[in-house]
């Protein structure tokens, strides 16, 4: 089995390195991944430029460009085999709810089912200076990818979210909705040095929609959270009633 891992916190950090080491034990392991931070590149691909291809290491390959940009090369032409399946992370922050939209990690994984593989983004929901347990989210993607391996699921994007806890302090998995945050917070203002404006895009919202059931609550309650997401992003049940709002358009 080939496996490729990919991010969007870097080649350098320490959620990448802890997740090829899991799978590592499981499969052959390739990573392909940003050159630096690309945290909420979503699925942005890099058309105006060239890309360049470097090794830091055997099997650890660094693309200056996009979650996206690495795993369409490494499927489409960058190697002379297939992959199997690609895992995405273990990002350094949650990817709850709406956060998936923005999310380059989720991304990486969407890209890898665009190009019809099944696919894991994983996230450790770091809390504070004392988070960072990295290898609770490499055990669990492990623990993911070996269930995969003897019971696999039609191709889909399984997005999770891990407590930032010690592996045995975690309650279990659950199945979960994604729920959605209030809208974010103001873009802050401040100046360079010359005096000139220039803005941070503010914080994201605080949870909105964070009852039973969603990824919220579960990672609140002390699970790990697997929500499945779809590519097709059509709201089916609206058509009828927007082929009766074309309809009477006049013309």
């Amino acid at each position: 089995m080939k496996i490729l891992v990919s991010n969007d916190d870097g080649y350098r950090a320490e959620g990448i390195r802890r997740l090829r080491e899991a799978l590592a034990t499981l499969a052959e392991v390739t990573v392909v991944a940003p050159d630096r931070n690309k945290s909420g590149a979503s699925n942005s691909l890099t058309l105006d430029v060239p890309l360049r291809v470097f090794e830091s290491e055997p099997g650890v390959y660094f693309v200056p460009g996009t979650p996206t940009d690495c795993v369409h090369l490494a499927i489409s032409g960058l190697f002379d085999f297939e992959y199997d399946m690609v895992v995405s992370g273990v990002n350094d922050g949650p990817n709850l709810g709406d956060d998936v939209l923005y999310s380059g990690t989720v991304a990486a994984a969407v890209e890898g089912r665009f190009l019809g593989l099944p696919t894991i983004a994983v996230s450790l929901c770091t809390v504070g200076a004392d988070g960072g347990h990295f290898e609770t989210g490499a055990q669990v993607a492990r623990v993911l990818v070996a269930q995969l391996q003897k019971e696999p699921l039609q191709p889909l994007v399984l997005n999770v979210n891990v407590p930032d806890v010690p592996y045995e302090a975690l309650r279990g998995f659950r199945a979960s909705r994604l729920g959605y945050r209030h809208r974010s917070e103001p873009a802050v203002r401040a100046q360079d040095p010359r005096g000139r404006p220039v803005y941070w895009i503010g914080p994201a919202g605080a949870q909105k929609d964070e009852g039973p059931g969603t990824d919220f609550d579960t990672v609140a309650e002390g699970y790990v959270s697997v929500t499945p997401l779809q590519v097709d992003l059509t709201r089916h049940a609206a058509l009828p009633a927007l082929a009766s709002w074309l309809d009477a358009i006049d013309g």
